[in-house]
């Protein structure tokens, strides 16, 4: 690399991706091969498929690079991709997680105060030495342009050299690469920046579509039979980032559900989620596909549960204190509490129990049909746990008042965890409350689950987000709750059936049946195999 007339550094196209590509394999891969070597541990015999392994993905980040740099792109996109990949490799660095289409999904549908509770001093030395440094030395090169043919012959023979190395390597180490690909596919996820840069191509072919689509009515015979003479009154709540295993409820250790314990309260201890973040799980539990034909743009354009029960007569209200209903509410009437101007409840944040605040004037001013109201929950959400409670919800100590979990024990965390809980516990308690206000005018119930769950710390891993396949059970197993008031009649909810079926296995798929056979909606679309409540006077 030498210098111009002016002094700056002078190099050519190749060598700066080449250069910038050893870069990314140097510094921004320490949790790929972190999680490579548990795998295959550095000794004499995996010595050289290790080497040939970190050779491998330099050679793919050259073949990227070269389809992605010409002589107008090379320094934004050089720039753009190595600050990414600076943000990149702090999360997966400090939290073991994958950016895969689902996490982009995440990132880009998460506001502004979740982002700011993922930022930390930590965070700002990656971006700086990783990122805007790498960025500010490949902004002042010089690089030297050839004629168009040359230039197309160089970034050819680069791209055929690397390529050539790509293949030779595969060849010749087969058997290492045939267990890395078949048996621990979950460790090419955390390549830094191939594998983003798939995610990205992947989420955005999502959007691309030959033709507009329109919104797929579903139930269109759905209503409340005359018979039902009974109001109901329900409250769903979405839980945020719960594990079932944390619920004493469940049989954990640390009296989590104080409030709840005292309330009959049934806790379903086998249940769980269609995905591993709010993104995907939240759309999926309300719609009419199961976890394995649920796809973002089927939800997305299909109606979902509400938009059934709306078209039933029922009233329905969807209250935020998450960043929103993740494309759900579309259609009903939608209210955040995540601002100090709605919620009454607001100290460093605004509080679920805020939410309850309004409802009982919401329910007096909607004096006919039956009501059902969604409660979007702040819950659990991390890193910063030990924001989503006030002070004296700080019951299990100590705690970790930080959001770089790296610097906490694991105790530390997961007494924080279980304080977020323990604060989720009383405000289904007041909600329960509320609703036995209003005994004399319905048939009230409560219906808690969680859209995810958290890992914290177990095996490394931190926060939820990773792909379903190789999730650990805390990102999937979720706790799920009902609560009957007394006002329900038993011929209509068979009890002694529910609690027979605390043990079985439900999940997600089973919220959407449930909601409509609890409301009594009748349509063609219900299926009775996958409402969890047994209605005696239809068997």
């Amino acid at each position: 690399m030498g210098r111009s007339n002016n002094g700056m550094k002078e190099t050519t196209t190749s060598k700066l991706i080449i250069l910038v590509s050893i870069f990314f394999i140097l510094f921004g891969n320490l949790t790929f091969f972190s999680n490579v070597i548990e795998v295959y541990p550095v000794n004499l015999s995996n010595s050289l498929f290790l080497l040939s392994l970190a050779l491998v993905f330099f050679s793919i980040n050259i073949m990227l690079l070269s389809l992605l740099c010409y002589k107008h792109t090379i320094k934004p996109v050089l720039i753009t991709i190595t600050l990414i990949s600076a943000s990149t490799a702090y999360f997966m660095d400090s939290y073991n997680v994958v950016i895969d289409d689902v996490m982009i999904d995440n990132i880009i549908k998460t506001d502004i105060a979740e982002s700011l509770d993922l930022i930390s001093f930590k965070f700002f030395i990656y971006i700086i030495f990783l990122g805007v440094l790498p960025s500010v030395w490949i902004y002042t090169l010089n690089i030297t342009t050839l004629p168009i043919k040359k230039e197309f012959i160089s970034k050819l023979k680069l791209f055929s050299f690397a390529l050539t190395v790509f293949i030779s390597l595969i060849l010749i180490f087969g058997n290492f690469y045939a267990s890395f690909i078949r048996e621990h596919k979950p460790l090419r996820f955390y390549a830094n920046p191939s594998y983003y840069l798939y995610s990205i191509g992947k989420y955005a072919s999502s959007f691309v579509s030959s033709e507009p689509t329109k919104l797929t009515k579903i139930g269109l015979d759905a209503k409340i039979p005359p018979t039902d003479e009974h109001r109901e009154l329900v409250f769903l709540v979405v839980g945020e980032t719960v594990r079932s295993d944390h619920f004493s409820l469940n049989g954990y250790k640390k009296k989590t559900n104080p409030y709840l314990e005292k309330e009959e309260v049934l806790s379903f201890k086998n249940v769980w989620s269609c995905g591993t973040s709010t993104a995907v799980s939240v759309p999926c539990m309300f719609s009419i596909f199961d976890r394995s034909s649920y796809k973002k743009e089927n939800a997305y354009d299909t109606e979902n549960v509400l938009d059934v029960l709306q078209r039933a007569g029922v009233n329905v209200l969807w209250l935020d204190n998450n960043s929103d209903s993740k494309g759900v509410a579309l259609r009903v009437p939608y209210e955040s509490y995540k601002n100090d101007k709605v919620n009454p409840s607001c100290d460093i944040e605004c509080r679920d129990e805020g939410m309850l605040a309004n409802l009982q004037r919401y329910i007096d001013d909607h004096p006919q049909g039956d009501i059902f109201i969604i409660l979007h929950q702040m819950g659990n959400h991390g890193p910063a746990y030990f924001k989503r409670y006030p002070s004296q919800f700080k019951k299990f100590t100590p705690t970790c008042e930080t959001n770089q979990l790296e610097k906490c024990s694991q105790q530390e965390i997961t007494n924080t965890y279980d304080n977020a809980i323990l604060y989720t516990d009383y405000f289904l308690s007041k909600a329960i409350k509320l609703l036995n206000k209003n005994n004399d005018h319905f048939e009230s119930a409560l219906l808690y689950v969680s859209d995810h769950g958290e890992s914290l710390g177990e095996k490394g891993l931190f926060l939820h987000g990773l792909p379903y396949m190789f999730a650990p059970d805390s990102q999937k197993h979720v706790p799920l709750l009902m609560w009957f008031s007394t006002s329900f009649e038993k011929d209509e909810i068979n009890f002694d059936a529910l609690k027979n079926k605390l043990a079985n296995k439900y999940s997600h798929d089973n919220i959407f049946h449930t909601l409509l056979g609890l409301m009594e909606v009748k349509t063609s679309i219900y299926d009775k195999s996958l409402d969890i409540i047994d209605h005696p006077d239809e068997n």
